[in-house]
């Protein structure tokens, strides 16, 4: 099985160097492909509200048969439940699905500037953690304004910002405002999804050269830029594989060269955090 590297967070826990995506794994599919992916030593799993497959999640943890312990868990706020009280019920109500007493991860999911509530929202996630009902908090989708905003208010650093990265929409700028202020980056859909980065003759190049995959060179791209990738797959053998990116290092020009795949935009969606609204 394989050891996975760990990240100190800003708030004296820890997270693993890699994590297991859910979206869109759902019912016995979900659980089963979550008790598979810890079977193979995935220890950091991440779902959210807007997912809807929680009692999956947390069936498959169960499933495992580890120690709750032993497992991180992730889940996500959404945009509906930014107003203080909503958001105290609202991780009540992802507690009970997860099945746990506590959740490792609390993150809100995308800031909905419009609706203005986030600063709320995470006022609720440090009244959380102070009552130890979460680990950790962090956000997803924020920028350096919207994480000042949250600082300026409650004087709690976010632990982690989960966002858009890949090779096509690299996010340098925002990982280097993360570095400066001790906050880990996690990146969702790491392999770009249809876009196929895995594609580029820099990529395939790296893989030759390693005698990997594709899919293994773009994971290892992010983690040696201090990056979590958060990879789904309900395919045992792509878990495997996914996950077995620790035994072989790209080079500073093979690391370069994929980041230079980065475009003006390069968004999936164009899931721009100052506009997006998530329900």
């Amino acid at each position: 099985m394989t050891t996975i590297p760990v990240h100190a967070l800003n708030d004296g826990n820890q997270l693993p160097a890699i994590g297991f995506g859910t979206y869109p794994l759902k019912g016995d599919e979900g659980a089963d492909a979550v008790a598979s992916a810890l079977s193979f030593g995935y220890r950091l799993l991440d779902t959210a509200v807007n997912y809807r497959n929680e009692d999956a999640v947390g069936r498959g943890i169960r499933q495992s048969g580890l120690p709750r312990d032993e497992v991180q868990v992730t889940t996500k706020l959404p945009g509906r439940h930014h107003a203080y009280e909503d958001a105290l019920r609202s991780f009540e109500e992802s507690r009970k699905l997860l099945g746990v007493e506590y959740v490792d991860l609390y993150i809100i999911h995308w800031p909905n500037p419009s609706v203005g509530k986030f600063v709320d929202a995470w006022k609720a996630l440090v009244t959380l953690q102070n009552d130890g009902l979460a680990r950790s908090i962090g956000v997803s989708n924020f920028t350096p304004e919207h994480i000042g905003q949250i600082v300026d208010a409650t004087g709690v650093v976010p632990a982690v910002n989960q966002i858009e990265v890949h090779p096509y929409f690299p996010q340098e700028e925002l990982i280097s405002f993360h570095r400066e202020h001790n906050i880990l980056t996690e990146a969702w859909s790491p392999l770009g999804k249809g876009s196929a980065p895995g594609e580029e003759q820099v990529v395939q190049d790296a893989a030759a050269a390693h005698g990997v995959s594709p899919a293994q060179v773009l994971l290892r791209w992010h983690t040696q830029r201090g990056v979590v990738p958060i990879p789904k797959s309900s395919k045992p053998e792509r878990q495997r594989e996914n996950l077995d990116i620790f035994g072989f290092e790209l080079s500073d020009d093979e690391v370069s060269a994929i980041t230079a795949l980065g475009r003006t935009d390069g968004r999936l969606f164009g899931g721009d955090p100052n506009t997006h609204e998530e329900q």
